[in-house]
């Protein structure tokens, strides 16, 4: 019996679009797949479902960022590989033992990252030696001490990694100071991926495609909190006409 596509327009229907594998990236460095510890995944359940979207991605290696942020999300280094363990061990006997496995955090810039970094306290990092940390900051509010607390984290060794800078509205208008910020200040800019399928906003898809094209993209992450996000990156997020060029890109997420 003729197909649908030939009993309507004749001929053999058109090959399906072969779309972008995340695999060539190898790692993703942003996402809150830990159970119980910020707005990401609830329950071990929830991450084991997270955790086998991703693998279904082609990615191999996930570091997880869960949100370190003053009163509200007070995880820890103990407690974060405390998680790290539980999911290691779930993943397992799931059968998803074959993706590595690991974790770093995200910080939110405010007075108590400055107090961790004053005190000496322990920062989780990825990368190995390079000591990646990523770090974010409110959406809206330009952060008084962002310079100072930048300094402080290059003179103590780290490389700062600012998440999802299309997302900060006070940088729209304003891209030249982005690229001023990795030029001159040597922060590292991470992309969310789901920025190109217009997931936030209008405006941090064009920024996110403008940091594309002007090559100053470092890092690439899912930032999963959910199955949405997963589901956004396979159906809309792949087909972007920006994916092909993106996973061209020198990224450090290979590196990793």
């Amino acid at each position: 019996m003729a197909s649908l596509w030939q009993r309507l327009f004749g001929g053999a229907a058109p090959a399906p679009a072969v779309l972008p594998s995340l695999a060539v990236l190898g790692a993703d460095m942003h996402s809150h797949l830990l159970p119980g510890l910020d707005d990401g995944a609830e329950t071990m359940e929830h991450s084991l479902d997270l955790l086998r979207a991703l693998r279904d991605l082609g990615y191999r290696k996930l570091i997880m960022t869960p949100h370190i942020m003053g009163d509200f999300y007070k995880n820890t280094p103990a407690g974060i590989r405390a998680a790290l363990q539980g999911l290691r061990e779930a993943a397992i006997e799931a059968g998803l033992g074959d993706v590595e496995l690991d974790c770093a955090a995200e910080y939110y810039l405010d007075e108590f990252l400055g107090r961790k970094l004053a005190d000496g306290t322990e920062m989780l990092t990825f990368g190995g030696d390079k000591r990646y940390l990523l770090f974010e900051t409110s959406y809206m509010n330009e952060p008084l001490n962002l310079f100072d607390i930048i300094f402080e984290l290059k003179a103590q060794g780290y490389s700062p990694v600012l998440a999802h800078p299309e997302r900060y509205t006070y940088f729209y208008g304003r891209f030249a100071d982005l690229e001023k910020l990795r030029r001159d200040h040597g922060v590292l800019l991470q992309v969310n991926l789901n920025s190109l399928a217009g997931y936030y906003s209008p405006p941090a898809k064009k920024v996110a495609e403008m940091l594309i094209e002007a090559g100053l993209v470092d890092f690439v992450g899912t930032d999963t909190h959910h199955l949405r996000h997963t589901d956004t990156l396979l159906r809309r997020t792949l087909p972007h006409p920006h994916m092909e060029r993106l996973l061209q890109m020198p990224l450090l997420n290979k590196t990793l």
